[in-house]
């Protein structure tokens, strides 16, 4: 997380000022030294060495035992934690590689800016009801700040206690918003530590020597009121809580938390909402698993094993088939750029013609395997909801129940349906040379010719306009076959849009045709290629899920009855 912890405190004398501040250098920054100024203590010189929480604490003892020399003759021992030539703490992430540096300022001059204005905002401008408890400010510009404001008793100072805050300045609003519970929980932590040690300090002074019948008895003085209380007017945190080893602890705790709060929260990328395909395959899902629960409690329980599979779990189970491609035995298709090579250009546009209208197509061979990675490869070019499939079957099926249907070779076909143009029939059969050779070969063009028939005679300067763009994305060598796939997802999500306008228009809303013409031409499905183009959003139309149409219906009933109400 790129962000800034510091300590700051109000002086009686100075206003404002950034007592402590604890930043991250994520690698490959310049070395601690470099950033400082100022050599860090080697090997030799730790005597101070603590691991814990993933973090490596590094400083020198010496200066941390001269931390309270800084000025201590003047008046800015309050307004001072570490002297000039403290080389500050170092904590080193032995996980990510992060340095986490602490000293009395940032040294880099934009960062120096930035937590001073975080540090006068907190404590002049921004704050809080009752004056102690988180706060938040900020902008674009000077980044954004979680202000955390508290007092120190001080038994020298106006009311008998100073003021402090805690901020934590980041440049990204939404990150620093979510961590709130998170910062706010642990900061109280810190301040309840930092209080209840200077209570005690506090309550001894108090016992030795109360400082508030010393005030009433003595004469009052602006001007002379600091010097009043033994030339000592800002006292340091260290001297209020008696703690030698403060700041170090100050260190330790920024530190972590800094760490933690960055790591708590990562980075998601979020997909939206659910395709329909995705919604299709939920319902399906959903609609096996009540037949199956049916199907258990008629049979009292048999096995799904017992009994015959129903057409919706053959249909279910070819839509999860894509990950089985690989798994099938040779030969086989193994993708819409095989399968074009292997049949020719204009068959194959005769073949995908007629899986987009929605005919029935039939492959009817001996090898069920190449017939289902034929499925595979065909049925990418649908929406799951279009997708009917028996992969093979011992008897002719009708096309309300599927689309796409494998047959054994020995199958007659009804001559309703050769004689029908909204079928279309694939003869695979074995070349006589091939089954006589010793010689293994999985090449599908090699070992089968395929014959493609149908009564509809489909004239190549037509088709729809997915298919055009599609034939283009095929023919082009330089696209892989995976480039070519995220096109053909890029077309289905594009025509699958213009379906639910049509549908929104014509069937929810009941428009006529010649304003049902004008949405046509809205959405590009007019021109060459027209008919095609209206016959495939009709047919796309019977894909959509159950839950897009009932949702749409609802809304548009909520709609009708709002202005009644």
């Amino acid at each position: 997380m790129n962000a800034m912890v510091a300590l700051c405190h109000f002086c009686e004398l100075h206003g404002p000022r950034t007592l402590f501040c604890t930043e991250a250098l994520h690698p490959p920054s310049p070395s601690p030294s470099t950033q400082m100024g100022a050599t860090i203590p080697g090997d030799r010189d730790r005597d101070a060495d603590r691991d814990g929480e993933g973090l490596t604490m590094r400083a020198n003892s010496s200066a941390t035992q001269r931390g309270e020399m800084c000025d201590v003759s003047g008046m800015l021992a309050g307004c001072r934690s570490l002297p000039a030539s403290h080389p500050g703490f170092v904590s080193i992430d032995d996980e990510t590689g992060i340095r986490f540096l602490s000293h009395q300022h940032p040294r880099q001059p934009q960062l120096f800016s930035v937590v001073r204005q975080a540090c006068v905002r907190s404590l002049s401008c921004e704050v809080c009801p009752g004056r102690e408890g988180p706060i938040f400010f900020g902008d674009e510009q000077h980044g954004f700040v979680f202000s955390h404001t508290f007092f120190i008793k001080d038994s020298l100072a106006r009311g008998f206690q100073r003021w402090y805050s805690i901020v934590l300045v980041a440049m990204d609003r939404i990150y620093l918003i979510n961590s709130w519970p998170f910062l706010l929980r642990h900061l109280k932590l810190t301040i309840q530590s930092l209080q209840s040690t200077a209570l005690k300090v506090f309550d001894g002074e108090q016992g030795v020597c109360p400082q508030r019948a010393v005030r009433m008895n003595s004469v009052f003085s602006p001007a002379v009121f600091p010097h009043q209380r033994s030339g000592n007017a800002a006292r340091s945190l260290t001297s209020l809580t008696q703690h030698p080893n403060l700041w170090a602890s100050l260190h330790s705790s920024f530190s972590w938390l800094l760490k933690a709060c960055g790591s708590r929260l990562t980075e998601k990328l979020l997909e939206g909402a659910p395709t329909e395909d995705t919604l299709v395959l939920i319902e399906k899902q959903t609609e096996q698993e009540e037949e199956m629960n049916c199907w258990e409690g008629a049979d009292g329980g048999a096995s799904r094993s017992e009994r015959h599979p129903s057409q919706s779990e053959l249909a279910h189970d070819f839509l999860c088939d894509d990950a089985k491609l690989e798994e099938l035995p040779d030969p086989k298709f193994r993708s819409l750029r095989h399968l074009r090579q292997v049949l020719g250009a204009a068959e194959f546009r005769q073949l995908v013609w007629h899986v987009l209208m929605g005919n029935q197509v039939i492959w009817r061979g001996a090898e069920p395997s190449l017939i289902q990675s034929a499925f595979i490869v065909l049925k990418s070019l649908l929406p799951v909801g279009c997708v009917r499939s028996i992969p093979f079957s011992a008897q002719y099926e009708e096309a309300y129940k599927c689309n796409f249907l494998g047959l054994s070779p020995d199958v007659p076909i009804p001559t309703h349906v050769s004689s029908s143009e909204f079928s279309v029939l694939v003869d695979v059969s074995s070349e006589a040379s091939c089954q006589n050779s010793a010689v293994a070969n999985d090449d599908v063009s090699t070992l089968h010719q395929f014959t493609i028939s149908s009564a509809n005679t489909q004239p190549a300067d037509r088709g729809p306009t997915l298919l055009n763009k599609l034939e283009v994305a095929l023919s082009n060598e330089n696209l892989s076959v995976d480039v070519v796939s995220h096109c053909l997802l890029c077309l289905k999500e594009e025509w699958m849009n213009k379906v639910k306008v049509l549908f929104k228009f014509s069937k929810v809303d009941g428009r006529g045709r010649e304003d049902t013409q004008k949405v046509l031409a809205l959405l590009g499905a007019t021109g060459p290629g027209e008919e095609d183009n209206v016959r495939l959003l009709k047919f796309w139309m019977t894909g959509l899920s159950k839950t897009y149409k009932s949702h749409l219906m609802t809304a548009v009933r909520g709609g009708e009855r709002s202005p009644s109400q």
